[in-house]
């Protein structure tokens, strides 16, 4: 039965660890092992792991919104609702856009933020990279054919970059219909200066996209992996980049992220 928000918990702490919330990006859900976080579980043995469902994805209910099925705003208020108390924050691509409108608007609710990959557009509009990826998306959206079906999207996301097709499963193929109409996250307006005077540790993570194919890295590589460098200088994170990894760096590099993040938890502890 779907949920309002669904919230996976894996917590091998009997409650008593510090909380994590992890924000997935498009075309998957909280604890999907091919996109979402299933490789974080093992942060468990120390802290209490919350995997939500953004809305319209997984679990979770539909948009409240009825122009768009998934929305960065709305999914700031839920996100919101989930700090209650302090949680360390971590967002992946789309996600990453709602992660930081809620900890710039939640500050004393963050006890970190780190981005993964994150689609911050509009943070790095400047950079040549960003500006070429920004106008080939509006155009590319803008000619989307009315009937196209979510079977046929997840088809196309992944041919016209040179990858493997999607196995369309319910909830990937309801993650496609919400990424067909949602608010688009490299149109999110990015609270850069909220964010940089924010007293909390910062991190984000890019991976290097050396085995991505040539036409994905082109694409959708390259402006990425300069809005990861561009935002965190501008709101002062650690910029990590992942040997080995592309998009997808904490299913791609479980191992290095896990660290990562176990190690800025550990230090803003402290």
């Amino acid at each position: 039965m779907e949920r309002e928000i669904h919230v996976t918990v894996w917590d091998e702490t009997g409650g008593t660890g510090p909380r994590a919330i992890l924000v997935h990006g498009s075309t998957t859900w909280g604890d999907d092992p091919v996109f979402g976080f299933a490789a974080q579980r093992p942060l468990a043995a120390r802290y209490r792991v919350l995997a939500m469902d953004r809305r319209a994805h997984g679990r979770s209910g539909p948009s409240r919104s009825p122009e768009y099925t998934s929305d960065y705003e709305a999914d700031a208020e839920d996100i919101a609702a989930l700090l209650d108390g302090g949680a360390h924050l971590v967002g992946h691509s789309y996600g990453a856009a709602s992660a930081m409108l809620a900890a710039a608007r939640h500050p004393g609710s963050v006890l970190s933020l780190t981005l993964i990959e994150p689609g911050s557009y509009q943070a790095a509009a400047d950079d040549p990279a960003v500006a070429a990826a920004l106008r080939a998306n509006r155009e590319s959206t803008a000619h989307m054919p009315a009937d196209l079906t979510p079977e046929a999207y997840l088809r196309a996301v992944t041919a016209s970059v040179g990858m493997p097709p999607l196995e369309p499963e319910p909830y990937r193929l309801r993650g496609a219909e919400a990424a067909m109409r949602e608010r688009h996250c490299w149109e999110a307006p990015v609270p850069v200066a909220e964010l940089a005077a924010a007293p909390w540790p910062k991190l984000v993570i890019s991976g290097t996209w050396e085995d991505a194919p040539a036409l994905y890295r082109e694409r959708g590589g390259e402006p990425l992996m300069a809005c990861a460098r561009v935002t965190a200088a501008r709101i002062g994170a650690r910029l990590l980049r992942v040997p080995g990894a592309g998009h997808f760096a904490h299913v791609d590099r479980p191992d290095a992220v896990n660290a990562a993040l176990d190690d800025l938890w550990t230090r803003a502890a402290a």
